[in-house]
Order: C-alpha cells, then sequence, then structure tokens
C-alpha cells in the first residue's frame, strides 16, 4: 500500500524507488553505500556543499537531507556565468578529495585508467540542484574511485552541453568558463579533448554491451534512446575536436 506521506520523485535513470518524506529523501541502500556515506562526509567536513546523510529508516533505506530548488537539466543549456561556477565547485569538490584514501575495492561503473582521486562520476545537470545561488550535487551513489581528467570530462560534456544538436560556437564558449571556472591548469587542458570523446564513447558502450546481453536497467535504457544520444554525442565530439582543442587552449 502507498505511504501517502511518501512521494516519489523522477528523473533518475538508473536509480531504483526515490522517494520523498518531509524534508529527506529516501533511497536503496547499496553494497556500496557505506564508502559512499563516508566520502560525502568527509566533503561536509571540508566545506563542500552535499546533502547530509541521516543513516537508514525502518526498512533499510537510506536517508538523506532534501535539497530544494530546481534541476540544471531543466535550464539546459546554461549560461555562461553558471557554467563557469559549476567549474569553481567541481574543482572545490575535486580539491577537498585529493587526500582522502582511494579504496581498491570499491567497484565502479566505469573505471578510469589508475585511479587515484575519489570522484562523483556523474556531475552532470540532471544531478546538480540550482536554488538561488546555491549549487548542490545529488545523487552520490555512482560515486568511487576515478580521476580528474576521467570525471572533468564527463562533467564538461554536460556543461559544456556537447551535444549534437547545439551550436559549436556556443559550446566553445561554454566549455571555456566551464574550465576557466575550474582553473584548469595546462596538462590538463591539453588532455581533455581526446579525453571528451573517450569519455562520449565509455557511456555508449556502457550502454550497448547490457542491452545485447539484456542486463537491467541499462538494457532499458538503451531501448528507449540513451544508447543513440551517447553514439551521437560521441560522433558530434569527434567531429569537433579542433573546436574543443581552441576552447581548452
Amino acid at each position: 500500500m502507498h505511504d501517502p506521506g511518501e512521494e516519489a520523485l523522477t528523473g533518475g535513470n538508473a536509480s531504483k524507488a526515490v522517494i520523498r518524506v518531509g524534508e529527506t529523501v529516501r533511497k536503496p541502500w547499496l553494497a556500496t553505500t557505506e564508502h559512499v556515506v563516508s566520502y560525502m562526509r568527509a566533503l561536509r567536513a571540508k566545506g563542500i556543499d552535499v546533502p547530509r546523510h541521516l543513516g537508514r529508516d525502518e526498512q533499510g533505506r537510506q536517508v538523506l537531507e532534501y535539497v530544494p530548488g530546481s534541476l540544471a537539466m531543466s535550464n539546459d543549456p546554461l549560461d555562461e556565468s553558471t557554467v563557469a561556477a559549476i567549474g569553481r565547485l567541481v574543482r572545490s569538490i575535486h580539491d577537498a578529495s585529493a587526500d582522502l584514501p582511494v579504496p581498491e575495492e570499491w567497484p565502479v561503473l566505469l573505471r578510469a585508467t589508475e585511479p587515484d582521486l575519489v570522484c562523483h562520476n556523474d556531475l552532470a545537470s540532471w544531478n546538480l540542484i540550482i536554488d538561488g545561488d546555491r549549487l548542490v550535487f545529488i545523487d552520490w551513489d555512482g560515486a568511487g574511485p576515478s580521476t580528474r581528467e576521467w570525471d572533468l570530462a564527463y562533467a564538461a560534456i554536460s556543461f559544456g552541453h556537447l551535444f549534437p544538436g547545439s551550436p559549436v560556437g556556443e559550446c566553445v564558449a561554454r566549455l571555456r568558463a566551464f574550465l576557466e571556472g575550474y582553473d584548469a591548469d595546462r596538462p590538463l587542458r591539453q588532455a581533455l579533448p581526446a579525453t571528451l570523446t573517450r569519455r562520449s564513447r565509455a557511456m555508449h558502450e556502457l550502454l550497448l554491451q547490457p542491452h545485447q546481453s539484456g542486463e537491467q536497467p541499462w538494457a532499458t535504457m538503451y531501448a528507449e534512446g540513451h544508447g543513440e544520444h551517447w553514439l551521437a554525442t560521441t560522433q558530434f565530439i569527434k567531429a569537433n575536436q579542433r573546436q574543443w582543442e581552441v576552447a581548452c587552449s
């Protein structure tokens, strides 16, 4: 029976039931949740604004602070000043993570080569809440070992809005604003254009292989168009490689 005090939240693709109860959010407790909780609490201790983790409820679900505001994706593509602010936020998260341990036994969906930093791994407009000047990333369940470059590339694709149909000149301006906000150094800027293509291709492959084997929820996501989206995005990014090099210079 449905509890009238519970409200199903929409917007996620891979997550199971996400429920709002008052000023809290309830989510399934996963095999990696203990690692994630420790990471989130470590970030909060360093001043990063992430949702407070409040333990487990009587059903064994995670209990987190409900963050008011609107999803950034509802206003995609974002203006350059907002994108720059997001770049600064991503940099603060990476810097705060730099001295945290990176457990080898922590599984992630798309593992970076030689991971040396715990990252969110899904820093995108569908996981960012905007409430006035407050910017808060939610849905940390996919966090785990990665690298700055791999995590940054995914965020750059989303907040640069490097998607098919986007005017390339506007993408360049947003990508430049994002990297300036992040204050990316020269080696990172030089590596990023090629990593954008690899990161997008990895997303397509993540969906394609389970689609072929029937593994859920990825098979359904592929059939609903996510696979086609990431394939087209990979082609768009690769075709405009020179423009991203200009933006990153």
